[in-house]
């Protein structure tokens, strides 16, 4: 099972990746937490160009190529290994992300971002995506509040750009949302952190109770 989780930024949706993956390994379910970009050492050095609040001048092309080139080295070394050992697979933003940041804000063609990631993925596509959505000023809001209670001495590249940018970004989301509502679950993450696990239990209970029962055995 392949769960990928996105939002804006400030959503929540790294905290209920870690919520969901401790309930998971509480059930005995063989499981990993991986993120984009970063997952692999070669992704946690484009990581640090991606979000370097000082990297302002990337080019759009650039930094779509730099999350591309991240994702295939993530897919090939850690996604595809662990779900072909029976693993579930929690991850931290993926190819939606790629969709809404660069191809719905920043404004490159979708079609292209869509060939080369299918390209890159392989087949490996999420089965379940939980999208967390709110308000672009709350979320912002919140990213702020936490660099400074992480001691950033700046917030990174994308808590920077204009409010215009992060609400491309949440249309993006929404109409990848409506154009798949098999795979997507919009979560309201103006909820507390304990509804929203809560919810994101219960969907995985309803759809996913086969392979946690095979797991439970």
């Amino acid at each position: 099972m392949f769960v990928t989780f996105e939002g804006i930024e400030g959503s929540g949706k790294s905290t209920q990746a870690v919520r969901f993956y401790r309930y998971l390994k509480d059930m005995s379910v063989p499981v990993i937490l991986t993120r984009e970009p970063g997952g692999t050492k070669q992704g946690e050095r484009i990581r640090d160009i991606l979000l370097d609040s000082d990297a302002s001048d990337l080019v759009s092309c650039a930094e779509l190529l730099l999350y591309t080139a991240d994702r295939a080295q993530h897919v090939q070394t850690v996604i595809r290994p662990a779900l072909d050992e029976g693993k579930w697979v929690l991850c931290d933003r993926f190819i939606d992300a790629t969709i809404a940041y660069q191809g719905y804000a920043r404004g490159l063609d979708i079609s292209f971002i869509e060939l080369i990631n299918r390209k890159v993925c392989c087949g490996v596509w999420p089965d379940i995506t939980f999208l967390f959505d709110l308000p672009v000023e709350v979320g912002l809001e919140r990213a702020v509040n936490r660099n400074r209670e992480m001691n950033q001495e700046s917030n990174g590249r994308f808590e920077q750009e204009a409010i215009a940018f992060h609400e491309a970004v949440r249309r993006g989301y929404h109409m990848l949302a409506a154009a798949d509502q098999k795979r997507f679950v919009r979560v309201d993450a103006m909820l507390s952190e304990e509804e929203i696990t809560a919810r994101l239990i219960e969907h995985i209970e309803d759809i996913a109770k086969p392979a946690l029962r095979r797991h439970l055995l």
